[in-house]
């Protein structure tokens, strides 16, 4: 599938948000999504849920405030908690929606290779001395 880029009622819905300024949100969409581009591009069908993350983060926090007092009420956030940014969770996830990330390994060894020291192989060569031949 090809991915779909979330609308701004997406991302009202996403943040529990009854109105959303739409134009700001689809501003911020986008830049989520070219941030995302730089990570994997193609983005993947499944991204939009990083993609709402990232857009929802600097929605609700712009300004990356990190402790706020409003009369007795007082709040404090975790750091890098606003933003436009990619965490690196966001980086991993959407690697691994690409299907890019874990490990694996390669073999370089051609199938024809031979125990023997020498290429081409020496008919001769009966291993190193001490070996068995069993």
């Amino acid at each position: 599938m090809v991915f779909v880029t979330p609308t701004a009622e997406q991302l009202g819905l996403y943040l529990g948000l009854p109105e959303i300024d739409g134009a700001r949100a689809d501003l911020l969409i986008a830049q989520a999504i070219s941030l995302a581009q730089s990570v994997v591009r193609p983005l993947p069908d499944q991204a939009t849920a990083v993609v709402l993350s990232v857009a929802g983060r600097a929605y609700v926090n712009p300004q990356q405030v990190s402790y706020e007092t409003i009369g007795p009420m007082a709040v404090q956030r975790p750091a890098g908690s606003g933003g436009l940014y990619l965490t690196k969770a966001d980086k991993a996830a959407l690697k691994s929606l690409a299907g890019r990330g874990g490990a694996f390994s390669v073999d370089p060894t051609p199938v024809t290779a031979s125990p023997a020291p020498t290429w081409p192989p020496d008919p001769d060569w009966r291993g190193e001395p001490g070996w068995s031949s069993t």
